[in-house]
């Protein structure tokens, strides 16, 4: 084990070394329709703009100033939204309102579109969209067609429809037959849709219907068509092989950015040990709850590597990285582990070993809930029917990235050679969602509790280990994929929506 006179100037002040093995949090995150809106947006807007700075104590902002570490931000999505109602009016009474039944004499119906524009309004200035919205609303079926023609002259990213008369499905569903393939949100609140009003437009592509009473969920809804122009137009570097070639995934539009493995050594060559990775060395040290194996020099290679992963991203016009890390042929010098957990924590995506399927899992996590997901090698315990997840790199932020909190970590060497990485501590009885993309057309969808921290040694195994009960699966080591996502919350509804607007398969776990 090592002391504080073992990682030197790191750490001025002793470190309290703890034996405990789990977080003590009696506190679980449970995760609701509003804190879902309400944990993603302000983090996504961040994460769109590409350029987070660092929430470290002590650390100075001129490491992220430089122009060579500057991740470049995604294009704004632009969304047009519309209301379709008729436009009779009484002006004496109610203001607008509608001639049948629901929503009723007693629903001013003006004023309900007034509500739905502020709610959209305020999601979109915090997401960072442009929002274009259709104040007159769409009375006749010749001004439905008249809208029509104007989208497929503009082409927006997203199209967000109010239907608000239970009477105009007709018109509705006209609408997004026609719209084209423009991602589409029909939104029906309460009083506007029976039943029967929502099949057609639920069974077309690239549409999702939401009905219900919650006047918040349109915000929802926008942050979905955002995430969708956000994955169509992200970068991912993958540091592998020898070529620079782009690869454009289908469905989700995402742009594998391949470049050769050896530019990760070219620049951590080019990389000075300065104050400002010196602090970010000495935060790691200093929050741990306990340091195991790494020794100075490897910690302050792990913050090194940070800056040398941020540099290639900027160099490269990315927003997220993934290295072909494991094998010691292709990163000659320390392993990213630690400042894969840096970038995860401030919504960068980070994934090892170069798999892409993990990264745009990563990604769309970032994007849709505002928190990160932990890529883990699975392993099952056929004695408690229970998933072990293990790896080396976990985020901390595991609740949000807009969170105060974060996990409780130790700091360990990588799990086969030298180097420096967190062991995770994850909340004992957590509920978390089980998510991985197979190919860009399909994911694999499950959820659990966490159950146990693995500590190791006795186990021999990557560097943060999660044993997880999964929901409704009868055999462990029947679970689908390698190297799944595990994510706090319980999100499979909100997965499977996105999946619906988005054009994606859901297979369950």
């Amino acid at each position: 084990m090592c002391t504080a006179g073992h990682i030197g100037y790191l750490l001025k002040e002793d470190i309290t070394m703890q034996t405990s093995q789990t977080c003590n949090s009696q506190c679980p995150f449970k995760l609701n329709r509003r804190s879902f809106l309400t944990t993603s947006v302000g983090a996504l807007a961040a994460t769109a703009a590409g350029c987070m700075k660092m929430e470290l104590p002590g650390l100075t902002s001129s490491l992220l100033q430089a122009q060579d570490i500057q991740i470049n931000p995604i294009r704004k999505a632009r969304i047009c939204a519309t209301f379709v109602r008729p436009k009779t009016s009484d002006p004496e009474r109610l203001g607008e309102r509608p001639v049948v039944s629901w929503p009723g004499y007693q629903y001013n119906i003006k004023e309900g579109q007034a509500l739905h524009t502020k709610i959209l309004t305020e999601a979109a200035e915090k997401l960072g969209v442009e929002l274009v919205v259709r104040d007159e609303p769409l009375g006749s079926i010749e001004e439905v067609d008249n809208y029509i023609e104007q989208l497929r002259k503009t082409s927006p990213d997203g199209l967000f429809v109010t239907a608000m008369e239970l009477f105009r499905w007709d018109w509705v569903n006209h609408l997004v037959q026609n719209r084209g393939d423009i991602p589409t949100i029909v939104y029906s609140p309460m009083g506007s849709s029976f039943t029967e009003n929502l099949k057609t437009a639920r069974s077309m592509d690239k549409t999702f219907v939401g009905a219900t009473q919650d006047i918040h969920w349109p915000a929802c809804g926008l942050r979905m068509l955002n995430t969708v122009h956000q994955m169509k137009n992200t970068r991912l570097c993958i540091a592998a092989g020898d070529k620079t070639e782009d690869r454009k995934l289908s469905v989700i539009g995402t742009t594998l950015h391949y470049i050769p493995v050896a530019r990760f050594n070219e620049e951590f060559s080019k990389v000075a040990t300065s104050d400002e990775i010196r602090t970010l060395a000495r935060h790691y040290a200093k929050n741990a709850k306990k340091i195991i194996e790494p020794k100075e020099a490897e910690i302050l290679d792990a913050a090194r590597n940070y800056v040398v992963c941020r540099r290639l991203m900027a160099a490269e016009n990315c927003q997220g990285i993934s290295i072909d890390c494991i094998r010691e042929t292709s990163i000659t010098y320390r392993p990213p582990c630690l400042a894969f957990s840096c970038l995860l924590d401030q919504g960068v995506v980070a994934a090892c070993e170069a798999d892409w399927n993990a990264a745009i899992s990563m990604q769309l996590t970032h994007f849709l809930f505002g928190r990160p997901g932990f890529m883990q090698d699975p392993a099952p315990n056929t004695i408690n029917n229970t998933l072990m997840g293990a790896h080396c790199t976990s985020a901390t932020k595991l609740d949000g990235f807009d969170k105060p909190a974060k996990a409780p970590y130790i700091l360990r060497s990588y799990h086969t050679r030298a180097g420096a990485a967190l062991q995770v501590l994850w909340r004992i009885g957590q509920k978390v969602t089980v998510m991985k993309f197979q190919g860009p057309e399909t994911i694999i969808l499950g959820t659990g509790q966490v159950v146990a921290n693995i500590a190791q040694p006795p186990a021999g195994c990557c560097r943060t280990a999660v044993e997880i009960k999964l929901d409704d699966v009868p055999d462990s080591g029947e679970t689908k994929g390698f190297h799944q996502l595990f994510i706090y919350g319980d999100l499979a509804d909100e997965f499977r929506a996105y999946c619906q607007l988005a054009g994606i398969k859901v297979l369950p776990i």
